[in-house]
């Protein structure tokens, strides 16, 4: 099932809500949302911040951006110091691999990555999310930062997906790149995980600060 039976009024409804809650409330000094960024800057954020929160990566960010300037400096730096400094926040071992791996593929490529889907699926290291996040941020296509937050937020809206893996839900897949078809695709999908993170929270949601309470479906059933 896709998500043809949502009205395009009630997406609409929701990104109006979400922009105008994000504009004074969205996390807007968060060093990897700065416009200026370079592509590995981008990258390595999306990586770090993979299982991971923001407010944990935003203290880490600019120090490691700092010790590894560029994809170069992570071919260049043993395993074991990479590992060190990824410590920290966690799944260290297995993040260090797999970014060193995808440092090497990065330098072999002059630092340029490919542009289409496919191509970047084969690439190391580059799951799902961190190719939409390429797509979106690098190459400004309208593409969902689709997460266990994203997917919260708007299943508790719009209603609860079919299978399990989010990854391979046609419904919650197809749901995801209808809301972020906007001229504003990348502020979306910023509010949406902002709004995740401060309302819509897992445990807990302050739907009594929300927006979009009166038409929201988690509220109705949670009224029932």
């Amino acid at each position: 099932m896709c998500s043809e039976h949502i009205l395009e009024s009630n997406i609409n409804r929701f990104q109006v809500a979400l922009l105008i809650w994000y504009k004074f409330y969205g996390r807007h000094n968060l060093p990897w949302r700065k416009q200026s960024l370079s592509s590995y800057e981008i990258v390595i954020a999306e990586v770090l911040l993979q299982r991971t929160k923001a407010e944990t990566i935003n203290k880490y960010y600019q120090d490691f951006i700092s010790t590894f300037p560029n994809w170069e400096a992570i071919v260049k730096s043993s395993l074991s110091f990479l590992e060190n400094k990824l410590r920290s926040i966690g799944l260290y071992r297995q993040r260090a691999q797999r970014l060193k791996n995808l440092a090497i593929e990065m330098v072999r490529r002059n630092g340029e990555f490919p542009q289409t889907r496919s191509s970047l699926e084969l690439m190391p290291f580059l799951g799902q999310y961190i190719v939409n996040a390429i797509l979106l941020q690098i190459f400004n296509q309208p593409t969902p930062l689709l997460d266990v937050n994203m997917s919260r937020v708007l299943e508790r809206y719009f209603g609860n997906r079919q299978l399990s893996d989010i990854r391979y839900d046609p419904y919650l897949q197809d749901l995801a790149y209808r809301v972020v078809n906007h001229k504003d695709s990348k502020i979306i999908n910023w509010a949406i995980l902002d709004f995740a993170a401060e309302i819509c929270t897992a445990r807990k949601p302050q739907c009594e600060k929300c927006l979009l309470s009166a038409t929201c479906q988690f509220v109705e059933k949670t009224l029932i």
